[in-house]
């Protein structure tokens, strides 16, 4: 039986030219064009098992969690940079394991991997 542990979660830009991938197995997001080619690859020291992975309606940023590091990153449309970090433990994120915005709401909704718990985080 062969296991594959290299793609975790998947997303794709609204316009189709790139997709973003979570490996966890590797804590790495990997932006890929169309055609597979690898474009960036993103890697940080609070961005440890990365799970959850959404791109905003606008496609100028993705937000992605990681599970270990406790963490919601907001990433560069790019993959490449780091342009903030959204929440941590201090927040009460515990093991995040899937992201979401609303622009609807404008909030980000945080679902925990370990917890029956949603956070939701008001943005201006």
């Amino acid at each position: 039986m062969l296991l594959c542990f290299a793609v975790d979660k998947c997303a794709v830009s609204p316009t189709g030219d790139r997709l973003y991938i979570t490996s966890h197995w590797y804590n790495k997001l990997l932006t890929l064009a169309r055609d597979g080619t690898l474009l960036a690859t993103f890697t940080d020291p609070a961005l440890r098992v990365p799970r959850g992975l959404h791109v905003t309606p606008a496609g100028q940023v993705l937000l992605v969690c990681g599970a270990w590091s406790d963490t919601v990153l907001q990433v560069g449309w790019e993959g490449q940079s780091k342009l903030a970090t959204l929440a941590t433990q201090e927040d009460g994120v515990r093991s995040p394991g899937s992201v979401c915005y609303s622009s609807k709401t404008s909030s980000i909704i945080v679902g925990q991997f370990r917890s029956n718990n949603i956070l939701v985080f008001r943005v201006e």
